[in-house]
């Protein structure tokens, strides 16, 4: 199979997962926001709002990779660096929610760093790829 038929089928099912984070994130508010308190809130919300709009990034990044003229290899590449990026930058967020501290960085915002450089260099990869097609 083509990189750009499997990819498009996790990131659709990605979302699913942030779906249920909504739900839960709701919850949390609703019901025990005493519990989750405002540090955790924020990055909760943060790391969902992310996961939702790198993923829908994720579908458009994937219909334009095949206009960039890569091989299977390099679009495999640059389709796994996109979509380990979108893991690694809100995941990163939900794990500073569970060690981080205030005003302290910790390998949750190591990850969400990563996350940001991977994005970047597969949305640097796809452009110069379209521009050289052009």
């Amino acid at each position: 199979m083509e990189p750009t038929e499997v990819l498009p089928i996790v990131a659709i099912l990605s979302i699913v997962t942030v779906e249920f984070g909504g739900h839960a994130l709701l919850r949390f508010v609703t019901t025990d926001r005493d519990r989750l308190g405002a540090l955790r809130e924020r990055f909760f919300r943060a790391g969902h709002a992310h996961a939702g709009v790198l993923l829908v990034l994720s579908l458009v990044y994937l219909l334009y990779l095949p206009r960039a003229g890569f091989p299977d290899g390099l679009e495999w590449l640059c389709g796994a660096a996109l979509l380990a990026g979108v893991l690694a930058q809100s995941g990163g967020f939900f794990l500073h929610l569970r060690i981080g501290e205030e005003g302290r960085t910790s390998y949750g915002t190591a990850l969400t760093r990563t996350g940001a450089l991977l994005l970047a260099a597969a949305l640097i990869a796809l452009a110069a790829g379209l521009i050289r097609a052009a």
